[in-house]
């Protein structure tokens, strides 16, 4: 059996992406990819990311966090999830949350109640950071096709700790992404896949955003997609630098400041449930 049985877990979603939070810190426990599937296909306990977080390895955090997709892979960066944690860690009282993830330091703010700005740092832009499997002329122009509609033109790739390929398109909804996303996300220019976005610019600081997330599918929320969708949308002169992203779960405001380059996520959070993890959840998987 895991020695996870029992131990609380928060359901909660960031502008409804289905976040789970599992505080490990003060134990010796690690979740292996197996224990994250088993989590998401228990029931009610559905998730798009299981946020986990361990003890601080470094000064000034307050917790080190791993990010697992519901198929057990690991993401590096989500954003929707790290307001949720952060809205975890600052029940005593605090407003500011520091994070250590795969993708660098985070640093979360409060900015209401139930809300919270997430500095998500610089996006990176060179084909290798994304990663890309090769050279690319113009990363804004991506060498690559949107199945049976070539017409939309190319995608923008921008890194912010996870690839994301992003179309620019006159209506989101006129594609099946549900169809074309898995297509896409394994496509070999994205060598470790990507996230596949369908972006509709309908104000110069307003953006409709649809996304297939890698190891997840079809969600409501992705926080980090609709970081690179505004910085991909400000490269191109489509929108300014501060722009509201609005996806089916609910809205993001991005901006992306021009001092340090940095990309700023502020956005809601809603705790669902506060449970634990059954023994049954985790029955078969061996000791």
């Amino acid at each position: 059996m895991s020695r996870l049985q029992n131990r609380k877990i928060l359901k909660m979603n960031g502008a409804g992406n289905a976040i789970l939070t599992l505080d490990l810190r003060g134990s010796d426990i690690r979740v292996s990819p197996e224990e994250a599937r088993a989590i998401g296909r228990a029931e009610g306990l559905s998730y798009d990311q299981l946020m986990v977080l361990y003890d601080a390895q470094t000064p000034g955090a307050d917790a080190a966090m791993k990010i697992f997709n519901v198929d057990g892979s690991l993401s590096a960066a989500c954003g929707n999830g790290t307001r949720c944690v952060a809205w975890a860690l600052s029940r005593d009282g605090r407003d500011r949350v520091v994070l250590d993830s795969d993708a660098g330091r985070l640093d979360v703010t409060r900015a209401a109640d139930w809300s919270f700005t997430a500095d998500m740092g610089p996006p990176r832009l060179d084909w290798r950071e994304i990663p890309l499997s090769r050279p690319q002329a113009d990363m804004d122009a991506l060498d690559i096709a949107y199945p049976g509609y070539p017409e939309i033109g190319r995608p923008s790739a921008v890194s912010m700790g996870n690839p994301h390929a992003i179309w620019f398109v006159a209506d989101v909804e006129a594609y099946d992404l549900a169809r074309n996303g898995p297509i896409l996300e394994h496509d070999p220019l994205f060598p470790e896949r990507a996230n596949i976005s369908l972006a509709q610019v309908v104000a110069p600081d307003r953006i409709r955003l649809k996304v297939w997330e890698r190891g997840a599918g079809l969600t409501l929320a992705c926080g980090t997609a609709a970081c690179a969708t505004l910085v991909a949308a400000a490269r191109r002169g489509l929108t300014g630098r501060t722009a509201t992203l609005m996806l089916p779960g609910g809205d993001l405001v991005i901006a992306w400041r021009e001092s340090d380059g940095h990309v700023l996520m502020t956005g809601p959070v809603e705790l669902e449930a506060e449970m634990r993890l059954a023994p049954a959840v985790f029955e078969g998987l061996g000791a």
